[in-house]
């Protein structure tokens, strides 16, 4: 196996370092699609939520009571005042 060049560890660091970031741009567009999705697309886009709102860091119970709620309108609320605060 190769080993990596200096170039391919800073771009991994720096995809690490702006995680958060990148995670807190994928839930904005995941909302988004979320209000038009219905059906076995809808829960597709719900797992995709999950898994990024899980790492992150967000409580399991927290991010459970979002889940069944299935209410678009809820989540953009719980993010605008919970992820993306400053």
């Amino acid at each position: 196996m190769q080993e990596r060049s200096p170039y391919q560890d800073k771009v991994i660091k720096r995809y690490y370092d702006n995680r958060s970031d990148i995670m807190k741009q994928k839930l904005s567009e995941l909302t988004t699609d979320l209000y038009l999705a219905e059906g076995k697309k809808r829960l597709q886009i719900w797992k995709r939520i999950t898994l990024a709102l899980t790492n992150l860091g967000i409580d399991s119970d927290c991010i459970e009571h979002l889940t069944v709620s299935d209410n678009p309108t809820l989540l953009a609320e719980f993010l605008e005042k919970k992820v993306f605060k400053k």
